[in-house]
């Protein structure tokens, strides 16, 4: 079937709740895509920072064809094999002691809701309301919609859940105002990627952790995005000398495949009975398996220290590409490979002026792109790269 038809069949039977580029890809290969009509494009979003080994991953390929040949689905009344060596490694990795197994990272955020306000249930305390941030991105699903701090999202489906308010990020006076006795947790993205690639700021982030603790309110770190080494170390929370209480992951931890995840402490293993938080697909066998090729190969690889390194390569041709351009870029801000470019252009214009040169890139607000690309990129994928965002904002800058 032709790219026509299959664009055509798409229209005909998908819901039109996507905006999608007029193209159909048909497979992959590390940092490449291939369309069906045989044309080539770097990817430099990855899936929305899921790809983190690339297309066609050796080390994921085959532990997930081995997987499935053996075991695919058996739902939680059973232990796997690949859910039990992914939540050990997990666990290894970073500050968690039990973890949680779901399919993506509204659900990982969901659990973690729940559990906040069933633990201050637990010890008898009234407390259920949830401070989140403006600009925030937690989820397409209710709770973590209304956890969501970019009111567009929430447009024709209110009511939302209710109990949530929105501090403003990076700054702590605007949370204490909204501390009280109903507070049960604060979720927080270290980096708000989805909002326009924000950083935190080390004295807030260490400022609200000291707050949580002082008052018993539980501190939840989404790192849908920006964790499995996507920042330059495992996990972003790292970079601020910090842990937190419950961290939510997905994207990049399935290797390509649908996984989200919520890791606790000790002190919160106990929240949950049985009975209490469910999910059919959580911790299937062949995307655990996935994920735990995806681990393990990263570090194998030394792919986070390699990270660090090539984001700050990847920062420093921006900055020239800011100062040949200083008209069309107004702002870079970024950590690792998780890298923005805010510019005087819809970000709609940008992203589809980049896809004509054949480099793939992703939104992150009206006006800023983000660049996601797999941790796998070496030195000479980035400066193509560059050299191809240059000459996209050149062809929009002249208005051909």
């Amino acid at each position: 079937m032709d790219t026509t038809q299959l664009i055509q069949n798409g229209e005909d039977f998908l819901l039109g709740n996507y905006r999608r580029h007029n193209s159909v890809l048909m497979r992959g290969e590390g940092p490449w895509l291939y369309d069906s009509e045989r044309g080539k494009y770097l990817d430099f979003f990855a899936g929305i920072a899921v790809n983190a080994l690339g297309q066609a991953s050796t080390e994921v390929v085959e532990a997930v064809v081995a997987q499935v040949k053996k075991l695919g689905h058996t739902s939680n009344w059973y232990y796997n094999e690949p859910a039990i060596k992914l939540a050990k490694l997990l666990c290894e990795v970073s500050f968690g002691q039990k973890v949680f197994l779901c399919n993506s990272g509204t659900e990982a955020n969901e659990a973690a809701l729940k559990l906040a306000r069933k633990y201050q249930r637990r010890k008898g305390q009234d407390r259920y309301e949830i401070i989140s941030f403006h600009r925030s991105f937690h989820g397409r699903t209710y709770g973590s919609l209304s956890a969501t701090g970019n009111f567009h999202y929430h447009e024709g489906f209110e009511p939302l859940v209710y109990g949530f308010h929105f501090a403003h990020f990076n700054d702590l006076d605007s949370v204490r105002a909204l501390m009280g006795e109903k507070t049960a947790a604060v979720i927080v993205e270290v980096i708000q990627a989805e909002g326009g690639v924000h950083l935190a700021d080390p004295a807030f982030l260490r400022g609200l952790r000291e707050l949580t603790k002082e008052r018993d309110i539980l501190l939840i770190v989404d790192e849908v995005q920006t964790g499995i080494g996507r920042t330059g170390r495992m996990w972003a929370y790292e970079h601020y000398g910090i842990e937190p209480d419950i961290l939510t992951s997905a994207k990049a931890l399935g290797g390509g495949l649908p996984l989200g995840a919520m890791l606790v402490t000790n002190r919160l293993k106990d929240v949950f009975q049985p009975g209490d938080h469910a999910t059919t697909f959580g911790g299937n066998p062949i995307c655990c398996a996935a994920a735990v090729a995806t681990i393990e190969t990263i570090i194998m690889r030394n792919l986070v220290p390699n990270t660090a390194k090539n984001g700050d390569l990847l920062r420093g041709k921006l900055e020239d590409l800011r100062k040949k351009r200083p008209n069309v870029i107004a702002d870079l801000r970024g950590l690792g490979l998780l890298q923005a470019v805010e510019t005087t252009f819809p970000s709609k214009d940008v992203v589809q002026a980049c896809a004509q040169q054949a480099l793939l890139v992703g939104p992150a607000g009206e006006k800023t792109i983000r660049l996601t690309p797999p941790l796998i990129v070496t030195e000479a994928d980035i400066e193509m790269a560059v050299a191809k965002l240059d000459q996209a904002l050149g062809d929009l800058e002249s208005g051909s």
